[in-house]
């Protein structure tokens, strides 16, 4: 099946339960078939863990959902080595990562030294326990989300962490149309039980080989690479992006063009997710801070400033 209407498909089934929120649910799925993890920033009651049931409903795939909290242990997490008295051996007893989409809770609740055991999952798709490493399943994703930091009692995510994040968004309020909606859904049952499968986790497999064969000019690379070197320099930043930051950012246009049907990604596509697969990346200078100074204005700086490349014919 053509991988343009797989995506359709899916995104489709989703927009069944999610309303109003075209652009975010393309984003979550954008991070899915990239094969990259999503922080999601917002406050309660959005419809953050409805989004990652959806997903998981509309795949077929299996789920698991880690609540963090401040006592909440690595162990928890990873799971954990029990010894087998009859068989005299230790028996590994996988913990709630090791599932096809983990929806990780309020992930900021928990002290660093729970959150940094995600650190060797997200990034290598696997965990050690007791010198013994376990693969991940795939497609793997782990969709994490976060209260505001001005809360009370959370912990802001370190720097390292938040880098293997592949985009960050925000779910933000629905309009008052999109309110009623939503209420006229939910009168009876919630419509997420009744969403049908539409794909197997086989075809999500299929599309993340798919966009990787998307191409990319070597001008549009060099863009990319100029977006992000651009944020080191910057007089408001302390710490820009790092390459992880260009690669990704790569990664989710090759994603986009195939989203809009594309053998080749443009430099809209660039612009039109730097903010969201960047952003968190960027620690803002303190003095910029005080000024209220974002990270998404500054971006919005660069990509002002940043020379887009011009189309170049490409030749057989």
């Amino acid at each position: 099946m053509d991988p343009k209407v797989v995506c359709e498909t899916i995104l489709g089934n989703v927009e069944k339960v999610i309303v109003g929120k075209g652009r975010e649910v393309e984003l979550a799925f954008l991070a899915l078939i990239c094969n990259g993890h999503l922080l999601i920033e917002d406050v309660p009651g959005v419809g953050k863990t409805v989004l990652a049931k959806s997903f998981v409903k509309s795949m077929g795939c299996t789920f698991r959902r880690i609540q963090f909290t401040p006592d909440l242990l690595p162990s928890d997490v990873t799971g954990v080595s029990i010894y087998n008295q009859r068989t005299s051996e230790f028996e590994f007893r996988p913990g709630p990562i090791l599932a096809q989409v983990v929806l990780a809770d309020e992930i900021n609740r928990a002290t660093p030294k729970t959150q940094s055991a995600l650190l060797e999952c997200m990034e290598e798709r696997q965990v050690t326990v007791d010198g013994v490493t376990y693969p991940a399943p795939r497609p793997f994703l782990v969709m994490a989300t976060q209260n505001p930091i001005e809360y009370e009692g959370t912990f802001p995510l370190p720097e390292a962490q938040l880098d293997r994040f592949f985009m960050q968004l925000t779910m933000g309020y629905p309009s008052v149309e999109d309110e009623v909606t939503i209420l006229e859904r939910q009168q009876y049952m919630h419509p997420v039980d009744e969403l049908q499968q539409v794909v197997d986790a086989s075809q999500i497999q299929e599309i993340q080989k798919a966009v990787k064969g998307v191409r990319v000019d070597a001008l549009i690379m060099k863009y990319i690479v100029s977006i992000v070197g651009a944020t080191r320099c910057h007089p408001e930043v302390y710490l820009g992006s790092s390459p992880r930051g260009s690669l990704s950012l790569c990664r989710a246009a090759q994603g986009m063009a195939l989203l809009r049907g594309r053998d080749f990604a443009l430099p809209d596509d660039v612009k039109a997710l730097a903010r969201s697969v960047l952003a968190h990346r960027i620690i803002i200078s303190p003095a910029a801070r005080l000024r209220e100074v974002t990270a998404k204005e500054v971006l919005g700086e660069v990509l002002d400033q940043v020379p887009v490349p011009g189309v170049r014919i490409r030749k057989n």
